[in-house]
């Protein structure tokens, strides 16, 4: 399948090209999304959302796009999207706060995470309030940056630029609590 020739008949639009470049590569991209979501629904909206994405930026395309490496590639920055989406949303965290302290098997694991997550609360006080409240919005209410934009009529950039810096501070005063804290970290904020 030659991909210059594909690249061409979908900027004209050809719909054949799509069905084509889903023929050859949609089974290869589920496996590829699979094989990090474990999740066959969401592997097939991953597939779903690369060949829309290709669609919308057929315009885009170079004459020479090698199609193979740009829908892996639109395919794994789906998968992050999701990670990301997933992370984000309040019931999905708080599955997971469940899970790490219903699992934890013994009572000092219990304290700590408990002991961490009051930390957690008290250095996210400290933050100065915007930034306080952008965090806030972004992680218990699962806010996208673009809604957090639009109702504090600020750039996505600019909040962006504060959950950055909300994060570095987490983790910077979280040093002291050892691994429980990167996991907690990595898992949570």
């Amino acid at each position: 399948m030659d991909g210059n020739k594909l690249a061409k008949q979908l900027k004209l639009g050809g719909k054949q090209a799509i069905n084509d470049l889903y023929g050859a590569y949609s089974s290869r991209l589920y496996r590829f999304a699979f094989g990090y979501l474990k999740s066959e629904e969401d592997a097939r909206d991953v597939i779903q959302e690369v060949f829309i994405r290709l669609w919308n930026k057929r315009n885009e395309l170079k004459d020479d796009t090698n199609m193979e490496a740009f829908l892996f590639t639109l395919a794994k920055n789906t998968v992050i999207s999701l990670f990301r989406k997933k992370i984000s949303e309040k019931d999905y965290l708080e599955q997971l706060r469940y899970l790490v302290v219903k699992n934890s098997s013994d009572t000092e694991n219990q304290v700590n995470y408990k002991l961490l997550s009051e930390k957690v609360t008290q250095l996210i006080s400290r933050l100065p309030e915007q930034r306080r409240r952008i965090f806030l919005l972004s992680k218990e209410k699962g806010y996208p940056n673009k809604s957090i934009a639009e109702e504090l009529h600020i750039s996505v950039k600019t909040v962006e630029d504060h959950l950055s810096k909300a994060r570095k501070f987490l983790k910077n005063n979280l040093d002291e609590y050892g691994f429980l804290a990167i996991l907690f970290y990595e898992m949570f904020i």
